[in-house]
């Protein structure tokens, strides 16, 4: 087999193959001989057709079928032998197969470009606060117990005050007509200053229950519908109900239900959790904020085909949040096409990136090994909460752990990089 290699651009070559015709005789020699076991032809024994006969009736099937396989076994053992890194299938052009002689074809293939990295010392980078002050601990303390509250009727009273939850039914118009979503039933705001499309209907306090309120409201001008969006609408809206909310105290029965031993436990779980929350954000800028400098310093060509794998890594990273946030993404009427143009520029960065890493991997003789994926499997372990066992089984296969291998690989990386930046 004869093979030429032509560089076509740093991430494009063109492989010129020829397979010898004793080869492809034999490929064909079985193509005949596998398809004359199986078919059946008036006046001849099974498996007894004669060549000839087989080549009138399934001449284009047989060469089809051969060019395909030497196609995809020359291929392979082209890249193999001259060291070629594709990255994505190649288009193939041949002119077909000739009696008695070679065939040619030609194979162009996107391929991992050659990174060279220079220049990645003393990388400027900016000093991340990671500390939870107590404020912040308040916080987050202040949002569970107001998840965790509960709407109980008012009894006491029927005269609306701020900070109840009203429930209403409406209608409404628009220069005295109706339009879309212009009436509903049973809908439950909150009687305080905000925006009437948010459910914030400040205008209701001191209306008795039974009564009605007129209101005008002017929808913003970016609201989503479009029939309303910037137009004044005339509400009627009759008051059925009251209530208020009741908010859980921060005791020792709270921190139980929300999975802590007592209130002081919360608290330190809470705090843990903002700081490894404050430690992931911090360590996703300082690794943007390298990627952006080192691309910065090494400008190169990335194939097509990477971005594109990037791309769809990102957009399934994408919906898998979503859907964990409790959205359903198949009504959301979201436009892929342009998401993916919007993903498009941080995909370069990204496969710069791990490129540019991977390079000053080899060049700084950085490795992670069975002792650093050992390590790394215990600690999923213990942040997981299960056996080691249980989360070694995820790193049985060869594919899963290289993978992870190469994953500890970019962190070193990173840190010896971190370790060299100079700091603002």
């Amino acid at each position: 087999m004869k093979v030429q290699v032509e560089e076509l651009s740093p991430v494009e070559k063109k492989l010129s193959i020829e397979v010898d015709s004793v080869r492809v005789a034999d490929e064909l020699t079985r193509a005949y001989t596998a398809i004359g076991k199986q078919v059946r032809l008036p006046g001849f024994r099974q498996g007894k057709v004669p060549r000839r006969i087989l080549e009138q009736r399934f001449r284009q099937q047989v060469e089809d079928d051969v060019i395909q396989r030497v196609v995809q076994s020359a291929y392979v053992e082209a890249v193999t032998q001259h060291n070629v890194e594709p990255v994505s299938q190649p288009q193939v052009t041949n002119s077909g197969l000739k009696p008695g002689a070679p065939f040619t074809f030609e194979a162009r293939v996107e391929v991992k470009p050659k990174v060279e990295a220079k220049d990645y010392k003393e990388l400027p980078l900016k000093k991340t606060e990671t500390a939870v002050t107590d404020d912040q601990v308040n916080e987050q303390l202040e949002k569970m117990r107001q998840s965790a509250s509960r709407l109980e009727p008012v009894t006491d009273r029927d005269v609306a005050r701020s900070g109840d939850f009203a429930t209403v039914d409406y209608e409404a118009t628009i220069d005295g007509k109706p339009f879309t979503g212009d009436k509903a039933e049973g809908v439950t705001a909150e009687i305080t200053p905000g925006e009437l499309v948010e459910s914030n209907i400040a205008a209701l306090e001191g209306v008795k229950v039974g009564d009605t309120k007129e209101i005008d409201y002017a929808f913003p001008q970016d609201y989503r519908v479009e029939e309303v969006k910037g137009k004044t609408a005339h509400f009627k809206l009759h008051l059925k109900g009251l209530k208020t909310k009741i908010v859980p105290e921060l005791n020792d029965d709270f921190a139980k239900e929300a999975g802590a031993e007592n209130a002081e436990d919360l608290r330190k779980k809470v705090r843990a959790n903002l700081e490894a929350t404050q430690k992931s954000k911090a360590e996703t800028e300082e690794r943007e904020a390298l990627i952006k400098a080192l691309v910065e310093r090494n400008p190169f060509e990335v194939p097509k085909a990477m971005v594109e794998r990037a791309i769809d890594s990102m957009l399934e990273g994408a919906l898998r949040q979503m859907q964990r946030s409790g959205l359903d993404v198949r009504n959301l009427g979201l436009d892929f096409m342009r998401l993916r143009d919007e993903m498009r520029e941080r995909a370069v960065q990204e496969v710069k990136g791990t490129l540019l890493f991977e390079a000053i991997a080899e060049k700084e003789a950085i490795q992670a090994g069975d002792a650093d994926i050992d390590k790394k499997i215990e600690e999923l372990a213990a942040e997981s909460g299960q056996p080691v066992a249980n989360i070694r089984k995820y790193f049985t296969r060869p594919d899963d752990r290289l993978g992870l291998s190469l994953r500890l690989r970019e962190e070193k990386t990173i840190e010896f990089l971190k370790a060299q930046a100079k700091y603002s």
